[in-house]
């Protein structure tokens, strides 16, 4: 019998690894078994803590566990948890045996957001993976892969769905697409970014040499100034940016604990945030902003989802200069979540593109969450569940603020509270795509498929089978199958726009693949 090591990268936060643990201890169980039958030990390279939990929890810890380890010896990564991938990264960089990812498949903790990131992670830092995931761990698919790694060091998952890119663009969109390149060019694009690299997303950061050749530049901000920015906004501006919202319809469900619901006091607080980061990003001259998200600010200030849907959405309350001029006024300011960088650059593309072509401009990145059929069979298709961790604009839900909501995020993440921007995304055509970096390049991965209306018992199946606060997106990716998406996909995120139609759709990818191009981005069309 031979040894397999195990290790699992977790949370930097330890309420979450405590919280998360008996989802994972209970895979791993199922895992071992599996490996057992097939006449091979699985040894955890960490033992289970005193904390309650048998996670890598800081990058140090990462280096000295993998210091210990057999640099030759198969190793699997065992997710069924959102990680922080920095936490086992540098093992994994001079790690010579085989190695393979694998991830649970549900949707309760985000262990295939996790995995996702994981392997984009490596894909970016050049490191050789296979990664299978699996709901029971007995299902054929991944007693194939299993078996396969086993004896070939290597899993070979089906690509037949992505062919090159070819430009096939009309004369007045190739006309279009080479004025956007070439303004950006010549008069260039700052990115504003909060403080990078958030949550071990090594995957989400784009070399500046990588960005600078198409003209699109960082602005490296910090999170300490938005934190003082918004300390100064008055009490009476945030409190009007709080009523436009109700005037628009939005519903605040509030309690009266601000421990563990969500309070106005709250709401007005990040209100102030918006408006904060509304004028930061016009002091800058940032066409784009990306706030961290969980770290950090966490611990001095609510949430800032609500002000990074917001910001997202052309329809938006005003924020004003000292001399009372409106700042980009019926223009969302695009805002890339968790500081992803990927995004940033697919959403200023987008917000130009969009607004050339008479398209909606209002587009985010969603975690790849979890997906099933739908059991009350009013769908056929493989049903995606998009879910990104707070806010996305408003636009994009059924019935815009009206059918929006915000409920307090959850206490083990923020502990000063805040609410969420959610609510169901509404039914029509999307285009889909990520940018993510590959052998030293920029490359881009794109499609199309259609959000979805399902039977409102399966929705909420769906929110409560992962996080209800969270909007929801239910999605159906044209030519691209369950397996196809998870074995290619480089990024725990993906990024989302709607068209008017199925043919605007169309043209609007097929511009964007240009754009990509003409840019120097790999382009790379998925089951279309």
């Amino acid at each position: 019998m031979s040894q397999i090591i195990l290790v699992a990268s977790g949370d930097l936060r330890e309420g979450a690894n405590i919280v998360c643990w008996p989802t994972q201890k209970a895979m791993e169980a199922k895992l071992t078994k599996v490996l057992a039958d097939l006449g091979h030990e699985l040894v955890r390279a960490h033992p289970e803590k005193a904390a309650g939990h048998g996670f890598i929890a800081s990058q140090r810890e990462g280096m000295d566990i993998f210091a210990t380890i057999d640099p030759d010896a198969p190793l699997i990564v065992a997710e069924a948890v959102w990680q922080y991938s920095h936490h086992v990264l540098a093992g994994l960089t001079t790690h010579r045996g085989p190695i393979l990812t694998v991830a649970n498949w549900s949707g309760q903790y985000p262990g295939l957001v996790g995995l996702l990131n994981i392997n984009a992670s490596m894909t970016k830092a050049k490191v050789d993976y296979s990664t299978i995931w699996s709901e029971n761990f007995d299902d054929d698919f991944f007693l194939k892969g299993i078996k396969e790694w086993l004896s070939t060091k290597k899993i070979t998952h089906d690509s037949s769905h992505v062919r090159a890119f070819e430009n096939t663009i009309n004369e007045a969109d190739h006309k279009l697409v080479a004025d956007i390149a070439a303004d950006i060019r010549c008069n260039k694009v700052i990115l504003g970014v909060f403080d990078e690299g958030c949550m071990g997303m090594y995957n989400a950061i784009i070399p500046d040499e990588l960005l600078m050749p198409m003209g699109i530049f960082k602005e490296r901000l910090s999170q300490s100034t938005l934190y003082h920015a918004t300390l100064q906004v008055p009490d009476e501006e945030a409190a009007e940016a709080y009523q436009w919202m109700l005037d628009k319809g939005m519903t605040f469900h509030y309690g009266p604990n601000p421990e563990t619901d969500l309070t106005e006091e709250q709401v007005l607080g990040q209100c102030k945030m918006y408006i904060a980061s509304v004028r930061l990003a016009d002091q800058f001259g940032c066409e784009a902003i990306g706030i961290q998200y969980q770290q950090g600010l966490k611990d001095l200030l609510p949430a800032s989802d609500l002000a990074e849907g917001m910001l997202n959405n052309e329809d938006r309350p005003d924020v004003k200069r000292s001399d009372g001029s409106v700042i980009r006024q019926g223009q969302a300011i695009v805002h890339f979540n968790e500081v992803d960088e990927c995004a940033a650059l697919d959403g200023v593309l987008i917000n130009r593109l969009h607004r050339a072509l008479g398209q909606p401009v209002e587009n985010t990145l969603h975690d790849i969450r979890w997906g099933s059929f739908d059991p009350t069979g009013s769908s056929d298709d493989y049903v995606w569940v998009f879910e990104i961790s707070g806010a996305v604009p408003p636009a994009h839900h059924e019935g815009g603020w009206a059918g929006s909501e915000s409920l307090r995020q959850p206490l083990m993440y923020f502990p000063f509270g805040g609410g969420s921007l959610r609510g169901i995304a509404k039914a029509g055509n999307i285009i889909w795509s990520r940018i993510y970096v590959q052998q030293g390049a920029l490359h881009m991965d794109l499609g199309r498929g259609k959000a979805i209306d399902l039977p409102k018992e399966e929705v909420a199946r769906r929110s409560q089978s992962t996080t209800p606060e969270w909007p929801i997106m239910n999605a159906v990716l044209k030519g691209v199958s369950r397996d196809q998406m998870m074995a290619r996909h480089k990024a725990n995120h993906i990024q989302v726009v709607y068209a008017h139609s199925e043919a605007d759709a169309e043209r609007a990818m097929c511009a964007k693949g240009a754009l990509a191009k003409e840019l120097g981005i790999e382009v790379h069309l998925c089951g279309v």
